[in-house]
């Protein structure tokens, strides 16, 4: 190693490099992906959960109305507290094959069950201050998921754990217009964590470093023969000694070039991993509005936009280098021409979408029916870049290339008693990304979901409702997720969800 130093600065080739920029970047902002598509949630209320979110913002005597279309308050006649808490189980199984940048297949199993278990909280207040203004604040979590893979598990320099959540706190309020119309609108305060970690192929480093020295070499050798063709044009060497020169100049470089990269490819073995765990955080403002049409006597419409809201994260990451790794570290010729791999920061915009929700309700005595239809803005996933506090670093840019989706519900209620009601309802939901995109940090697909809920009025005051709902997930390919290091992973995901919802609302 030691005869090998000359060509050795300098030597991290652009994947080598990568291999810390893209470990930082997707770790900061990989969207974790829960109910809606991707990882919108819209578990923020048992009742409408039970009808699959049919008539999510219409059917009347649900409180989550002050997050999900502030101008339906104006329906809730007193002061109510409602709070919800949904238990989220979802399952991500994987079955494929990996490959490594020189194509050699990578060791480790298929995951595991890459799904939890989460309870999502929501709470809901809301009072009537006159005959034409309500008020409302609201606590839920609008996006969020998680996904968790064995450590050594064949995707493991895509991703081993993702943790997302956006936290929203709600301030709404609704004007009552006349006895048709009322609108409202919500200032949102949202506040969202990312907690990320993927193993480092530093292997795959290695190999980048070993070009890095080949191609060191080769342009020493060019510089050095294009000095010694100077020298002959100019008389002071004859072609003889030019050749004798530049056979001995590669001979010495190849040589060296060859010990080096040897000595790097004997400290970076395939199967020696690293390890990079990245937390983010960040404040951010958004706002909605909405409206509320009373057609006739017996229906309802309502209509609400959510605005995109964007996040400049700010993370921190470190990481776990291998010994070998910490040789070459140690060396310093070399040490300044290869990712550190040491604590770093970055920041990052990440926007979550903007939702546009058209919410029907038709009453009857009996019975009530109802749709809604969604729309999410995910196109703003386009791309992404990291700037980094270090100067020196060029910033990088990820493609994810999502595309907006659509939600559509439909669902009912029956009024078994004055006290029971009873409630079904199915649904259909687009996935942003397809096969050619997916990411096992949110191995999401195609969804439909099939709900039931009971409804229970315990007395005048209080009431408290319970849901259930399965989500059927289409097939998730995917098509070559490459990693920061080249690795490949294709193969498929066998996924579903079960909801559990409960709620208790209280009329003051």
């Amino acid at each position: 190693m030691h005869k090998s130093n000359r060509f050795l600065p300098n030597a991290s080739s652009p994947l080598a490099l990568a291999a810390l920029s893209a470990a930082v970047a997707v770790a900061l902002v990989a969207p974790g992906m829960a109910h809606a598509s991707a990882f919108q949630l819209h578990e923020n209320s048992a009742q409408a959960m039970g009808r699959a979110y049919a008539g999510s913002t219409t059917a009347g005597g649900d409180v989550s109305v002050v997050a999900n279309n502030p101008a339906a308050m104006s329906d809730l006649n007193g002061t109510y507290m409602q709070a919800d808490i949904t238990a989220i189980n979802f399952s991500a199984k994987f079955s494929g094959s990996a490959h490594d940048v020189t194509g050699q297949p990578i060791g480790g199993g298929n995951g595991g069950d890459a799904g939890t278990t989460l309870p999502v909280p929501a709470l809901a207040i809301a009072t009537k201050v006159s005959d034409r203004v309500n008020l409302g604040f609201a606590l839920g979590v609008p996006f969020g998921f998680q996904t968790e893979y064995d450590n050594n598990w064949m995707g493991r320099y895509d991703a081993i754990k993702t943790s997302l959540r956006s936290y929203d706190a709600t301030l709404s309020a609704s004007f009552k217009v006349n006895d048709e119309w009322s609108v409202g609108a919500s200032a949102i305060a949202e506040r969202t964590d990312a907690d990320l970690t993927n193993a480092i192929n530093f292997n795959a480093v290695g190999l980048g470093i070993q070009q890095g020295i080949a191609t060191n070499a080769a342009t020493q050798v060019a510089a050095a023969v294009a000095q010694i063709q100077a020298a002959v044009a100019a008389g002071v060497l004859t072609p003889a000694a030019a050749q004798a020169q530049i056979a001995a100049i590669s001979a010495q470089a190849q040589q060296q070039a060859g010990a080096a990269a040897a000595g790097v490819a004997a400290l970076t073995p395939p199967g020696v991993d690293g390890y990079a765990a990245v937390k983010g955080h960040n404040w951010a403002w958004g706002w909605q509005v909405g409206t509320y049409w009373k057609p006739t006597a017996n229906d309802r419409v309502g209509l609400n936009y959510r605005s995109r809201i964007s996040h400049d994260i700010h993370g921190t990451a470190n990481f776990t280098t291998t010994a070998g790794y910490d040789l070459l570290l140690a060396n310093p010729q070399l040490s300044g021409s290869i990712p550190p791999f040491q604590h770093t920061e970055g920041t990052a915009r990440l926007t979550n979408p903007a939702v546009a929700t058209l919410s029907y309700w038709h009453q009857e005595d009996k019975f009530g029916l109802g749709a809604d239809v969604s729309w999410t803005q995910w196109s703003v996933m386009r791309s992404l870049t990291l700037n980094y506090a270090n100067a020196g670093q060029p910033a990088t840019v990820l493609p994810f290339n999502w595309r907006d989706t659509y939600y559509i519900a439909v669902g009912g209620e029956y009024y078994a008693t004055s006290q029971l009601t009873l409630r079904a309802g199915v649904s259909v939901d687009q996935a942003p990304m397809t096969a050619s995109n997916r990411d096992p940090r949110v191995p999401d697909g195609a969804r439909r979901m099939l709900a039931f809920g009971i409804g229970y009025k315990a007395s005048k005051n209080f009431e408290i409702n319970a849901s259930y709902a399965h989500i059927f997930v289409s097939h998730a390919g995917v098509n070559g997720a490459v990693s920061a290091t080249g690795d490949v992973l294709t193969g498929s995901y066998n996924d579903y969800g079960n909801l559990l919802s409960l709620s208790a609302q209280y009329k003051f």
